[in-house]
């Protein structure tokens, strides 16, 4: 069987607090092939990596991080809610998440905020690590703006709904990726996105069921939040992980 891609969702997000270097520094030592993150902006326009639209879930600021300047981002400690033990881990900065990992492994980045596309285009032109890179939102107008501005990037698109309809889509715009939730995968839709050129990367794979029924479907890749236990659930059914992703799931160029 084919190899399947192991990204870790925001890190490895179940044992660290998510979207710090612990947790991505983690997600490598456990064998990930490749860190998923998420990307926003702050007041004056650096660019951190942040899943919520605000700072109150895995900070302990408040309010938008939009509404803040990174000055007070870089103060926040974003571990102590997720253990005692991560107590003053920092936001990192996009530009501090390529010079960790860019050169090391495959990087997964999701646009959450409309607006910050030109800026991140910049920063991964400017950083010339954009084969290594997949950029993907679940804003369809991001992934259009993003391909305006860098025709060469690597875009995919994350979705709620996996259908023939939007395989052709992400196609039409010269994606390379289609993410669906794992519950919606289907070998035919696997077999048809990937005859599109696509590569499918799964989300939401929540226990070793999901796990199961995405691998005997063929996907190329799957978004884990514990990349451990799915790299022992591939080996113990004989496909190992890929590990040390290459630029593409399906040909490693």
């Amino acid at each position: 069987m084919p190899a399947i891609a192991v990204i870790a969702h925001r890190g490895a997000s179940s044992y660290a607090p998510e979207n710090t270097i612990p947790a991505f520094d983690l997600a490598l030592e456990m064998g990930a092939d490749g860190l998923e993150t998420d990307i926003r902006a702050t007041k004056d326009g650096i660019l951190v990596l942040l899943h919520d639209h605000t700072l109150d879930r895995t900070t302990d600021g408040r309010g938008p991080v939009s509404e803040r300047t990174w000055v007070e981002v870089r103060q926040l400690d974003a571990g102590s809610w997720f253990a005692p033990a991560f107590a003053g881990t920092r936001i990192p900065t996009l530009d501090e998440f390529l010079a960790h990992y860019g050169r090391r492994t495959f990087l997964a980045l999701e646009i959450k905020a409309a607006g910050i596309e030109a800026a991140v285009a910049r920063a991964l032109e400017a950083y010339r690590a954009e084969k290594s890179i997949t950029v993907t939102s679940f804003n369809w107008d991001t992934l259009v703006a993003l391909k305006k501005l860098q025709p060469s990037l690597r875009v995919g698109w994350l979705t709620r709904q996996f259908d023939e309809e939007v395989i052709e889509q992400i196609s039409s715009i010269g994606g390379v990726q289609i993410c669906p939730p794992a519950s919606q995968i289907t070998p035919q839709l696997v077999a048809f996105a990937g005859a599109k050129g696509l590569e499918v990367r799964a989300w939401g794979v929540s226990d070793e069921a999901a796990m199961s029924r995405a691998v005997e479907a063929g996907v190329d890749g799957m978004t884990v939040n514990f990349p451990d236990k799915l790299i022992a659930y591939l080996r113990a059914h004989g496909n190992a992980p890929m590990k040390g992703a290459a630029t593409s799931y399906r040909t490693g160029t």
